[in-house]
C-alpha cells in the first residue's frame, strides 16, 4: 500500500522530513513560518491529559495537494483553523475522507487548550466517510451524553463509520445502523500514549481499504494502538507483530 504524508513545516524541523524520507516514506511538505508544537501533560491515568500550544503551523493550501489522488485522505488537524472546509470538499471529490475531528473542537487562549463546538460541521460531515472522536469530542460535537446517540447523530449528518475511542475501555464503531463494539488490547505497562489515536486510525483505515469488516479491522486497529503505547514515539512494528499481539489477548 503507498502512503504519502502532506505536513506543514518550518525550516528548522525539516530534518524530521529528511528522516522519514530516509525510510522511504513519500513526504510532501508545505512551507510554514512555524512548526505547531502541542504539549501533552498526562495525569497518572493517561486516559487524561491537558495540552498547551506554543506555536501554530500555517494552514494547509488546495495547492499542495492539487495533484495528489489517493482512495482515502486521512486528515489530522490539531487545530480548528489547520484545513479549511472548502479543502475537505474539494479532497472528497477525489477520493473518500476520514476526519480526526480533534483540532475543529479546541481553542486556544493563552497557550491553553479548551473545548469549543464546532459551527462548520453540518456542511462539512457530509463529505466525510470515516469520522474519529474520543467521547468527550463526541460530546462536545453532537451534544448528545450517551454515545450511541452520538454516533447516531453524526451519521444522520452524513458520516458513514463513526469510530468512538475511550482509551483503556475500548472504541465503540457505528455504520449503517450497526454498532461494533472493540475491546482494548493493552500491555502489563502503558509508557506512552500520545498518538494512540493516531495509530488506531492508521490501523483501521488500512485494514478497511484492504476490504476487512469492521469488526475485524476495529481489533486490528485497538491492537496496534496498545502495542504502540508500550514503547515512547511512533509505532515502528510490522502487521505480523499486531497480529501476534491480538491473538495473545483475546
Amino acid at each position: 500500500m503507498r502512503y504519502l504524508l502532506v505536513t506543514a513545516l518550518a525550516p528548522p524541523e525539516m530534518h524530521y522530513v529528511a528522516d522519514l524520507r530516509h525510510k522511504g516514506i513519500e513526504v510532501i511538505v508545505q512551507p510554514s513560518a512555524h512548526t505547531v508544537f502541542f504539549e501533552n501533560i498526562y495525569a497518572q491515568n493517561q486516559d487524561e491529559r491537558t495540552q498547551n500550544v506554543w506555536a501554530k503551523a500555517d494552514p494547509f493550501t488546495l495547492e499542495k495537494l492539487q495533484g495528489v489522488s489517493a482512495r482515502v485522505f486521512h486528515l489530522g488537524p490539531l487545530l480548528a483553523d489547520d484545513i479549511s472546509v472548502g479543502l475537505i470538499k474539494n479532497l472528497a471529490a477525489r477520493g473518500r475522507v476520514s476526519l480526526d475531528v480533534q483540532g475543529y473542537l479546541r481553542k486556544v487562549e493563552n497557550n491553553k487548550v479548551y473545548p469549543v463546538d464546532w459551527p462548520d460541521k453540518k456542511e462539512t460531515l457530509k463529505y466525510v466517510d470515516f469520522l474519529k472522536a474520543d467521547e468527550a469530542e463526541l460530546q462536545a460535537l453532537t451534544g448528545q451524553k450517551e454515545v450511541t446517540d452520538g454516533a447516531k447523530l453524526a451519521a444522520a449528518w452524513g458520516v458513514k463509520e463513526v469510530i468512538v475511542t475511550n482509551g483503556s475501555q475500548g472504541s465503540v464503531i457505528y455504520s449503517s445502523g450497526d454498532f461494533y463494539v472493540i475491546p482494548a488490547y493493552g500491555p502489563p505497562i502503558v509508557v506512552d500514549a500520545t498518538g494512540c489515536g493516531d495509530t488506531y486510525m492508521a490501523g483501521y483505515l488500512y485494514q478497511r481499504i484492504k476490504g476487512v469488516e469492521i469488526q475485524q479491522a476495529g481489533e486490528f486497529a485497538a491492537a496496534m494502538a496498545g502495542l504502540k503505547t508500550a514503547t515512547y514515539g511512533p509505532f515502528w512494528g510490522a502487521e505480523e507483530e499486531v497480529a501476534r499481539f491480538l491473538a495473545d489477548h483475546k
